[in-house]
């Protein structure tokens, strides 16, 4: 056996080994979204020196001063999403790849925007998920949410981030905070600064 062909059968194996040892056991047991994540190869998403930490609990550096985040944290996010299949939907993030691999995986239309586009000329989306930890939501992130649609994200609260449910609630989003989660903060959404005791 090739070497590559044995790195591949243990990067299918630690796959597997993610889903049943860190996801199902979190309670991410949805089994359309476990089938995407054993369909979407984690390793395919890192730089190739670091394919042995692609299954590791923990977010992946990327070399370039952003991470991957952890599979718990996206599961956490599909769950928290309900994503439909058909559903338009954006990933804002960067990287972000991964996590829209998993949704069109699902069945959604993805469309992927970093944090520093014009978010405003992308239009509205049914399901809109920031692959990172936001203190505030801007304007033109509020724009990107259907009338009746949802926003899934990690909210920075009390220097804290997470998993929080937004819903659209006139020109601004409404939050539902659901537990604590492993986000990195994206600068570009950070919070004002404002001064307290």
């Amino acid at each position: 056996m090739s070497v590559a062909v044995a790195e591949a059968a243990d990067l299918v194996r630690e796959r597997k080994a993610m889903i049943d040892s860190q996801l199902r056991v979190s309670g991410v047991n949805d089994p359309a979204i476990l089938a995407a994540f054993a369909a979407v190869a984690r390793e395919d998403f890192v730089p190739a020196a670091r394919h042995g930490l692609a299954y590791v609990d923990r977010a992946v550096p990327l070399g370039d001063g952003t991470v991957l985040a952890p599979a718990l944290t996206h599961g956490q996010m599909l769950i928290a999403a309900a994503p439909q299949a058909g559903e338009r939907a954006l990933v804002i993030g960067k990287p972000g790849a991964y996590l829209a691999a998993l949704l069109r995986e699902l069945g959604l239309v993805v469309t992927v925007a970093a944090p520093s586009d014009d978010l405003a000329k992308l239009g509205t989306f049914a399901l809109v998920l920031v692959d990172g930890a936001i203190g505030a939501v801007t304007p033109a992130l509020a724009a990107t949410v259907d009338v009746s649609g949802r926003l899934v994200t990690g909210l920075i609260e009390r220097r804290v981030a997470r998993l929080a449910l937004g819903r659209k609630v006139g020109s601004d989003i409404a939050f539902t905070t659901l537990g604590e989660a492993d986000f990195a903060p994206i600068p570009e959404f950070a919070a004002t600064k404002t001064w307290s005791f």
